[in-house]
């Protein structure tokens, strides 16, 4: 790939602010930073990630009634007399 010159690079400039307008060049240019810095802050992090789901509400209710339901076999079974 041929080094790209000062008269390239304004070519480039002239290109870029007739697709996107003046005004927006500074917005570009804030959101290409942006990118840059989450990039290098991601690959700098820790690669252990927690992937398991937190519990929800309804998991922690879902949980509740399963073992009021096993409670409540576990009674029937008690209950159950031979005469």
């Amino acid at each position: 790939m041929p080094n790209l010159g000062m008269g390239e690079l304004i070519v480039i400039l002239i290109i870029v602010m007739l697709v996107f307008g003046a005004s927006r060049l500074p917005q570009l240019g804030e959101g290409v930073g942006k990118a840059i810095r989450n990039l290098k802050r991601g690959l700098a992090a820790d690669d252990d990630i927690n992937v398991t789901p937190a519990p929800t509400a309804a998991d922690k209710q879902v949980k509740a009634e399963s073992s009021a339901r096993s409670a409540t076999e576990e009674v029937r079974d008690a209950e159950v007399v031979e005469r």
